[in-house]
């Protein structure tokens, strides 16, 4: 009998999430002899198994899709996005489940589940898991704002507090798309790009429309698009609200929230190595300053002076960086000398790292039992367009 090799290394990769997870709340860490103990099990178990099935592509390609994991992970730690104990596990990852085990198996109006992707399953857990960031982000600065700054609380939940006006766009994207349905059949050439920008500019239109007029409007398109596909309407209205809700969250903690829960003043001999800065520091002309303004501050700024090249102008020599590997023993004594020289404050402003883990097991769990969200969104907007 052929022992389920896909399966054991399913399940091995649930329970070494699960216990990543784990560490890295509590301590911020992800073991490397987890990680690493996981890449090797994963590359003998499915040589092992592409023995069994007497198919040497099996590892071959399953080895593949390690090395891209792998180069892809570095890529985004050089770039800051992602910690070392991050890319190790997804490399893990794609040791252990280099293509989707067939678990489970079922249909949901007509609709088989799990759905797949043509670039492969360890891309499918990347992409689920970087969409599961913003539920377990908002749990965990719910979290540590109400620990450790409650006043935070009522500036997180103002855009579900403004679920009004939330509905009042999501039926307005809602008439657009509806307006865009009746449009689109009388173009010959029709493609997801052109019925976007045809819903993005109707959108826009409606939204400046005196009150009167645009509660005319938005009545009669949204009873036309109830009557003509009642219950496909009503799930676009709630994913619309949902979608808008989750997206103005997303804001507030780009915008503040982020900044003031996860973020605090250490002083300068207080600094230990792996803390991550939040902003870099830079030196132009012996002169040394922070670049502490927020991605949507600076363009606000760019945009203000007309200026677009004042977003990505040369800052100077960078001399400590905000990337997620955080501090070396060499960038603790640069700014000791920097403080001392008076150059910077004797404060520095550190954020505390995000646990990405219990997102990579989330992303794990959707990709098993639901299928790629990426996919699944695709097809959505392909039918409610057509």
């Amino acid at each position: 009998m052929v022992v389920d090799i896909p399966l054991v290394c399913t399940f091995i990769a649930i329970i070494a999430c699960l216990y990543a997870s784990y560490t890295d709340l509590k301590s911020g860490i992800i073991q490397n002899k987890l990680t690493y103990s996981l890449i090797g099990l994963g590359i003998i178990l499915n040589a092992v198994y592409a023995f069994m099935i007497n198919d040497i592509w099996f590892i071959i390609i399953g080895m593949i899709f390690t090395a891209v994991i792998f180069a892809l992970g570095y890529l985004f730690w050089k770039l800051g996005a992602w910690a070392g104990g991050d890319v190790k596990l997804f490399t893990a990852l794609a040791a252990l489940l280099p293509f989707s085990p067939s678990l489970l198996n079922y249909n949901v109006l007509g609709v088989a589940f799990p759905i797949g992707a043509i670039y492969g399953f360890p891309i499918t857990i990347i992409i689920n898991s970087l969409l599961s960031i913003l539920p377990f982000l908002l749990i965990y600065v719910l979290f540590i704002a109400l620990r450790r700054k409650p006043y935070l609380v009522d500036e997180i939940v103002t855009p579900i507090k403004d679920y009004k006006k939330n509905m009042l766009l999501a039926l307005i994207i809602t008439s657009a798309t509806t307006l865009t349905y009746l449009i689109i059949s009388y173009i010959p050439y029709k493609s997801v790009i052109i019925s976007l920008v045809l819903i993005v500019a109707l959108s826009l239109t409606i939204i400046k429309l005196p009150n009167k007029v645009k509660v005319v409007i938005i009545s009669i398109l949204t009873i036309f698009a109830l009557y003509s596909h009642l219950e496909l309407t009503l799930m676009g209205i709630i994913i619309l609200f949902i979608s808008i809700t989750a997206v103005a969250l997303l804001r507030v903690f780009l915008a503040s929230v982020n900044k003031k829960a996860l973020q605090d003043n250490y002083e300068i001999s207080d600094l230990k190595e792996g803390m991550i800065p939040a902003y870099n520091i830079y030196e132009k002309a012996d002169e040394v300053y922070v670049d502490n303004k927020g991605f949507f501050d600076k363009i606000k700024e760019s945009l203000e002076k007309g200026d677009p090249t004042s977003f990505t102008a040369p800052k100077g020599k960078l001399l400590i960086s905000s990337m997620a590997a955080g501090l070396t023993k060499e960038d603790i004594v640069i700014l000791k000398k920097l403080s001392e020289e008076n150059k910077i404050d004797n404060k520095l402003k550190i954020k505390r790292g995000v646990p990405f883990a219990p997102s990579i097991l989330i992303g794990l769990l959707i990709s098993l039992f639901i299928g790629d969200l990426a996919v699944i969104l695709q097809k959505i907007l392909y039918v409610i367009l057509y």
